[in-house]
């Protein structure tokens, strides 16, 4: 995930904000993080950095965690790693099965047989 100087920059700059927050946002931000690396869109820091964002000013605001996060975690970083999978190798896998299937199936226009 982290390449070059400046993405290994910028996620030392993301965890260190990640330890200024409060305990309780610090450790939902933490168990994200980790659904992130594991089943998340790949890619890049951006949103690392998009979700501290959101969990500073959640806790600026002092927004309860379940007012960000919702009553389902797993549906509430699913959506959020969305906005970031249009270049992700999942999507990526998803398009070339998708056609290679319609090649198989004659199904060159979108239309099935």
């Amino acid at each position: 995930m982290i390449g070059d100087l400046g993405e290994k920059r910028r996620w030392r700059q993301y965890k260190a904000r990640t330890k200024e927050l409060p305990e309780s946002y610090r450790t939902s931000v933490d168990a994200l993080e980790r659904y992130l690396m594991i089943l998340g869109p790949g890619g890049g820091i951006a949103i690392f950095e998009d979700l501290i964002d959101l969990f500073e000013q959640s806790a600026a605001d002092r927004t309860p965690i379940r007012e960000v996060v919702g009553d389902d975690p797993v549906e509430f970083i699913e959506a959020f790693a969305r906005n970031y999978q249009e270049d992700s190798w999942k999507n990526r896998e998803r398009k070339r099965l998708t056609d290679a299937i319609d090649r198989a199936a004659g199904d060159h226009a979108g239309k099935t047989e």
